[in-house]
């Protein structure tokens, strides 16, 4: 059969048509050789009996006639084969169609010789040849490309071609086609193509090979360690959870000559090489102690199944591990949960009261039956109103019947416990259920929280009274701070009145009788700018002991014949840097106060001791802080101190004396010059045993960089009776009285003097006479509008070398605290006489010449 020149057959009549043409051409071929062979035996049977005759002729005729059956039959069997073998081409054709794989025969050139009907409704093949079709829809990579032609190439060494490939369109896979070529053997160049749709197969396998992928990596992720090992304890699977627990990777547990033992923290004796626990083989569950690489031991639980192999000699395991860290971790926090909230109620720092709906007490913590002073079972069981003052009872129980009906207390009550000593407490409530129904009638209970409030109370109090004393130090202060300059005027123009009459005249001694008076009064001030701490101190280092054995003969004097006087110097007290004068009269004050609660005599004791302070500590109504001190005691055999009278004693003008036996201030200038000095002062009192009170000093340690003032000594003798001088002097002082008679002092001594009421006005006059041509100024410190220093500050922008000298009813403190820069500032206290004026500005102006 022809076949070169054959054009594609695609219709399956033509195909069938042209298959029987073929098939009627090979049994006509044979049916004409029968019937010519049987025409010859028939003419050759016909003409022997004209050439032979007898016996022969009939030998032939018999032989003919055999032929002519024998063709006959032949003919005949032709015709049944060819029968046969046009309907068996029929069914194999139609089998061929019929397959719903898409079939192809091709030539050498890739011509098609058949293709089924299934391969037709998969490729329109056209005019072009079936390879180069195929090659068209397998041509969209150069990958599968290439593999096409792989198959081609195998095709055509005889071999037959196998591969599986996508079809792609538009970037996407829309199918998976197998492609099985085989040669079709004794064709002579003809090709089988069969092409299988394996999409399913292949969608199938992509979901196999995802939930694998997912299964290995939730086994190497999983939330446990999972390992295999064999008989000998090598490894032969980790997953990543356990590597990672152990700090290695899992090639280095497979790959390695790491064994199961090796990472366990105490190998177990006698056991297998894969066995974790003593016991048969199977499934095995125990807990042990695995080592990281840096040491670190952490336990788990395993449990583990032991497999054998399929020689039945080798064996393997499934182990599942989990760490057991955090639920060690979990087991202890909530351990120590429990323990923290169990001792929570038994030790909490403020009493706790669980209470009925009949208020009777249900438990109670420690803090609470401590701050009774009553046992646990004197507390429990009993109804809360025993526990509460009469007097706050009916308040409280009518707040707590709001809480049980649902109401919440946002503030705190404040109540008075039933005992022996007063307690003031604030309670805080709030209701809870003692069933899981929370609503239940009769189901409801309270929770009370009690807090001390003895001490906050007692605090409140000390603090009121430290705001009433500080208040009434400032009102002292301000009072003395005008008096001063009442008493300035009242002193100095007495003493320019007897510079005009001396002691023979008629005037004089009203004069005096006048100053004197104003002098009393300057001690009464001084008093009370000693309450106030606002008094001018003039420090300086001392030895405690010399100051008494210089007072003791004058304290001796004080206190009379018929009180005694001890007293008792410790060793070591160290120096002290006080005001000599100011310690004498507290000293003083101190004894004389013990020499009156003694009317029928008795001893009064002087001891000082050093006290080293290590934490801090009340003193009064005072904090001492830590540090070293020198206590001076003054105790006495006398009468004491009510209570109640020790909490005013240092108040200003508070006295239990009768009237007119003392103006109420001792104890509080005692007060105020220790705690002006830095000190702390402290009473001790029994009723009919006497009292003790114990002034504390600070230990003298040098400060460097203080700022130098030049204070006025106290005493009105100065040396050298010369106190005129030449110069100009600037007064600068608001006070008119004061102004005008320290004006008239200056001018007496040939002074020439400006004299201004403001600071504005003094820098008026400055800019007006020039600064150059003042040789001093002296200016009060407290003034409206601008004052002393705020003038000074002005002063020394232009004139950098001006001396001023600062006057003033307060304290020179007050003073240093507004200069900073170590200024050389010269003080002059008010009050002040005609002597003291003159003095300090000669001395002043006479530095540095």
């Amino acid at each position: 059969m022809a076949v070169e020149n054959m054009n594609v057959v695609t219709n399956p009549a033509s195909v069938l048509r042209a298959s029987r043409t073929v098939m009627a051409s090979a049994w006509l071929s044979r049916m004409l050789i029968g019937l010519g062979a049987m025409t010859v035996l028939g003419t050759i049977a016909i003409i022997i009996p004209y050439f032979l005759s007898g016996l022969p002729a009939a030998a032939a005729s018999l032989t003919i006639a055999l032929l002519l059956f024998v063709s006959a039959g032949m003919i005949w069997r032709e015709l049944r084969r060819a029968k046969f073998d046009n309907r068996r081409e029929m069914l194999l054709f139609e089998a061929f169609h019929s397959v719903l794989t898409p079939q192809l025969i091709t030539d050498e050139a890739g011509n098609t010789i058949l293709a089924n009907r299934a391969f037709r409704g998969w490729i329109d093949i056209g005019k072009q040849k079936a390879e180069q079709a195929l090659a068209a829809r397998f041509a969209a990579s150069p990958e599968v490309e290439n593999e096409f032609r792989n198959v081609k190439s195998t095709l055509q060494k005889g071999q037959p071609g196998i591969a599986e490939l996508p079809v792609i369109r538009g970037n996407k896979v829309v199918e998976w086609r197998r492609i099985v070529a085989r040669p079709i053997e004794g064709s002579g160049g003809f090709y089988h193509w069969r092409f299988e749709d394996i999409s399913e197969r292949r969608r199938m396998e992509k979901n196999m090979r995802d939930e694998q992928t997912k299964l290995v990596d939730f086994m190497a992720h999983a939330p446990v360690g999972i390992y295999s090992v064999d008989q000998h304890g090598r490894f032969h699977f980790v997953n990543h959870t356990l590597a990672e627990w152990l700090r290695v990777t899992p090639e280095e547990l497979v790959k390695g000559d790491v064994r199961l033992h090796d990472i366990l923290s105490e190998a177990p004796q006698g056991i297998a090489a894969h066995a974790i626990t003593t016991g048969p083989h199977g499934e095995l569950r125990g807990e042990v102690v695995m080592r990281r690489r840096d040491g670190q031991l952490f336990p788990v639980a395993i449990t583990q199944t032991v497999v054998a192999g399929e020689d039945g000699k080798n064996i393997r395991t499934r182990s599942i591990v989990r760490d057991l860290s955090p639920e060690r971790e979990w087991q202890q926090a909530l351990s120590v949960s429990e323990y923290r909230f169990q001792r929570l109620f038994a030790e909490a720092p403020i009493g706790i009261l669980l209470l009925d709906a009949e208020y009777t007490v249900m438990e109670c913590n420690h803090a609470f039956h401590t701050l009774m002073h009553k046992p646990r079972g004197g507390v429990v069981g009993t109804k809360l109103a025993e526990l509460i003052a009469p007097r706050d009872r009916d308040a409280l129980f009518a707040r707590l019947s709001t809480v049980l009906g649902g109401a919440d207390l946002r503030k705190p009550l404040e109540v008075h416990m039933a005992s022996e000593r007063e307690i003031n407490a604030q309670i805080f409530v709030k209701r809870f259920g003692m069933s899981a129904k929370q609503d239940a009638p009769g189901e409801q209970g309270l929770m009370l929280y009690f807090i001390d409030a003895s001490e906050q109370k007692r605090l409140e109090n000390q603090f009121a009274h430290s705001q009433k004393m500080q208040a009434i130090g400032q009102l002292a202060g301000g009072v003395a701070h005008d008096f001063n300059n009442l008493l300035t005027a009242m002193i100095g123009f007495c003493d320019l009145l007897l510079q005009r009459h001396k002691p023979g005249d008629q005037s004089f001694a009203d004069i005096m009788q006048i100053k004197q008076n104003g002098n009393r009064a300057a001690n009464l001030v001084r008093q009370l700018l000693a309450f106030s701490r606002q008094q001018t101190l003039q420090p300086k280092v001392l030895n405690l002991a010399d100051v008494l054995s210089e007072l003791a003969n004058l304290l001796r004097r004080l206190i009379g014949a018929q009180v005694k006087l001890e007293m008792v110097h410790g060793r070591d007290v160290g120096l002290i840097k006080v005001d000599q004068g100011q310690l004498e009269q507290v000293i003083i004050n101190l004894v004389v106060n013990a020499r009156d609660a003694m009317p029928q005599g008795g001893t009064v004791t002087i001891r000082t001791v050093a006290v080293k302070q290590e934490k801090a500590q009340l003193r009064g109504q005072d904090e001492m802080p830590p540090g070293n001190y020198v206590a001076i005691e003054v105790a006495d055999s006398g009468i004491g101190i009510p209570k109640e009278n020790l909490q005013r004693i240092f108040e200003p003008f508070f006295s239990t004396k009768e009237i007119g036996s003392g103006t109420g201030l001792g104890l509080s200038t005692v007060y105020g010059i220790v705690r002006q000095t830095g000190g702390f002062v402290g009473v001790d009192s029994v009723v009919g045993k006497g009292s003790t009170f114990t002034v504390y000093l600070p230990v003298f340690e040098q400060v460097a960089g203080a700022v130098e003032v030049k204070p006025e000594a106290a005493s009105e003798d100065r040396p050298g009776p010369d106190l005129t001088g030449v110069g100009t002097i600037l007064l600068v002082e608001d006070e008119d009285a004061v102004r005008v008679f320290s004006g008239r002092a200056l001018r007496n001594k040939g002074y020439n003097v400006f004299e201004a009421r403001s600071g504005e006005e003094a820098l008026v006059i400055l800019a007006k006479e020039g600064g150059d041509k003042i040789d001093l100024i002296v200016t009060d410190v407290v003034m409206p509008q601008m004052d002393g220093p705020t003038l000074y500050k002005h002063i020394r922008e232009k004139w950098p070398n001006m001396k001023v000298v600062f006057v003033s009813g307060y304290t020179e403190d007050r003073l240093r605290e507004q200069f900073t820069s170590g200024e050389t500032i010269y003080f002059l206290a008010k009050p002040f006489t005609l002597k003291q004026l003159a003095a300090k500005v000669k001395d002043v102006l006479g530095e540095g010449k």
